[in-house]
Formats: structure tokens, sequence, C-alpha cells
């Protein structure tokens, strides 16, 4: 396995060489796994993000059977708003939802700060998983500001974001303190999971597709900023659904590596992003279903596109869709390694 120092995350600092493409998975890799079904059975979502030995285990499912070079850690974007006390649930087949949105600045000063031991059980997992990975590397996670934020405001999952962005433009001091509260607590969340030893972060950022570049720039990319600023010793990805349009602004956020969705061809995205840019990314989770043929030709364009950066990690342009056949992610990794 490639460790994370050799994978072409820091390649172009430092003029190192992979021994094979790297290759790992968006998190929640193994929910396709009929072992991490079968763990789960029973087990609310946020319960299992809670328990050290279901983390540990669900995290290491997708590195025994498909031989990934990087392990993401087990978890949910909402899983330190729980931990700081906001009543949150996760509705199976919704998503998350908020007993008592935050549509105002009183709702606003009433969202607590995270301590790190709140979320204990989380790090227990990490320290559990550090001596299980042997020399892959752990990948930590959490959800970006404007994310979460929607989804304080909304109340849980929103096709067109109205609430959010009513608020964002009609009372952006409320809005700014909002992810400034927010940015508080993922800075935290990241920084705790690195302190328990993983070797890298990713900010996931589900919904700032929704956004056009310019608010994007005014109401979200300071606190974007913010968040990965804090975090320090780690390589930084940063990752958003449907932002082709906004990447140059979300690699100016301060990431070390910028994923790319389905959306944009990888040679595409270099030339927005820059030649000295190392990307992650992308191919269609849709396409898993396609027959082997289909995906060995979307895997081999991916690879190649790839090559205009100055590094390449090979990902799902966004998570692993639950009916996917295990073993096409297996051949996947193969083929990856292969070239």
């Amino acid at each position: 396995m490639t460790s994370l120092s050799a994978a072409p995350l820091l390649a172009a600092a430092r003029g190192e060489k992979p021994a094979h493409h790297p290759v790992w998975f968006m998190r929640q890799a193994g929910r396709s796994l009929p072992e991490y079904r079968k763990l789960r059975e029973g087990v609310a979502m946020l319960d299992a993000c809670f328990n050290p030995e279901m983390v540990c285990e669900i995290t290491m499912q997708p590195v025994r059977r498909h031989g990934v070079d990087g392990a993401v850690l087990f978890s949910d974007i909402v899983v330190p708003l729980r931990a700081a006390g906001v009543d949150v649930d996760i509705v199976p087949g919704t998503g998350p939802v908020l007993a008592e949105p935050v549509r105002d600045k009183r709702g606003v000063e009433a969202l607590p700060e995270l301590d790190p031991a709140q979320v204990q059980p989380v790090l227990d997992g990490i320290g559990l998983l550090r001596g299980e990975l042997g020399g892959t590397p752990l990948i930590g996670f959490a959800g970006a500001p404007f994310t979460l934020a929607s989804y304080l405001v909304e109340g849980g999952p929103s096709r067109n974001h109205e609430r959010t962005k009513a608020l964002m433009h009609a009372e952006p001091e409320v809005w700014h303190a909002l992810l400034a509260r927010v940015a508080q607590i993922t800075g935290t969340f990241l920084r705790a999971q690195v302190d328990a030893g993983v070797a890298a972060v990713q900010l996931f950022d589900s919904w700032a597709g929704a956004l056009s570049e310019r608010d994007y720039r005014e109401y979200v990319l300071p606190h974007s900023t913010a968040v990965l600023q804090s975090v320090t010793g780690v390589p930084k990805i940063h990752f958003g659904v449907g932002t082709s349009e906004l990447l140059p602004a979300m690699r100016e956020a301060g990431a070390d590596v910028v994923g790319v969705d389905w959306r944009l061809p990888l040679d595409v995205a270099v030339r927005r992003l820059g030649p000295d840019v190392v990307v992650q990314g992308n191919l269609d989770p849709a396409v898993l279903f396609a027959g082997w043929p289909a995906v060995e030709r979307e895997v081999r364009r991916i690879v190649e596109e790839g090559k205009a950066a100055a590094g390449h990690i090979f990902n799902l342009g966004h998570g692993v869709l639950p009916d996917t056949d295990p073993d096409v992610l297996t051949k996947v990794v193969e083929l990856v390694h292969s070239l």
C-alpha cells in the first residue's frame, strides 16, 4: 500500500512518486458491503458513529475488501453538531432533521460550542483504527460550514435552500455569525481528529453547488478558509458536490487537494484550478452499474485526464451508492493500481 507521504497529495512539493496510482473511496464506502449491513442491522446511524468499535470496523471493511490506499473515517456531517448538544437526528430515507431550526440571531447565539471531549467516542475509534490500519493512512472527515448551516436553517434536507439563501441575503450579519459558529465547531472536530492520529482531513461541502460563485465568495469562502487554516500538520482535502463553477474559489480556501465530482472532466478542472494543483476524483458512482467494459473505459479515461494535474488521487465523484456491487469496486482498485 502507498503511504500518504508517498501519495501525490504533496508529491509536487516534495518531488515524490507513488509506488502506484493511489485510490480510495468516498466516505461510507462500506455501505455497499453485506458485512456492513449485517453490522448496522438495528443500529441507528448516529449511534454507530458514536460507537468506537463500530467506527473502527466499518472504516476497516472497505480497506480489507478492496485494498484501497486510504481509509476514510466512518462518520456523518452532523456528528459534531449532535455531540455539541444540537437536537439533530438522521431519519432513514430523509437525512438529518433538526428539532429546532436556527433562523435568527437568538438561535445563532444559542448554538453551543464543541468541546473535544464530546467527540471522545470518535477519537477512541481513531485510536482503534491506528492499531488496525498499519501503514494505510486514515483520512478524517467533517462537513463544511455552508452545508451544516443549511441543515440548521432549513431544519433538514432542501432542494432549493430557500430559507438558507433568504437568511444569507436578508440578514448577512446573522448569517456570518452562524457560519462563524459552525466553522468553530467544524474546526474543533477536525483538529481533534488530527490530534487523535488521522493522516489527512477532508472538508465535505454537500450543498455548496447551490450557490453562485459570487455568493460563495462573499458568504461562504471566508468560513471554509477559517476551518482549513485552523488545521495544521496534515494534508487537507476540500470537496463539494456540483461545484464545477466554484473550484477556483474553493482552492483559495487553502486545501492541499481539491476534490472534483463527476460533472466535470478532470483535465478541464485542472485548467480551471491550475497545473500545480493536486486533484481527487472523479468516477460517476452510477457508472459502476453499467457493466465492466463501461467501467473500465471510464476509469482509464479519468486516470489519463488526471495526468494533467500535479497529482491525482483516484476516487468516486461522490459516495458509494448502497446497491453497488462490491466486486466491481475491488476491480476498479486493481485496475487503477495497474495503471
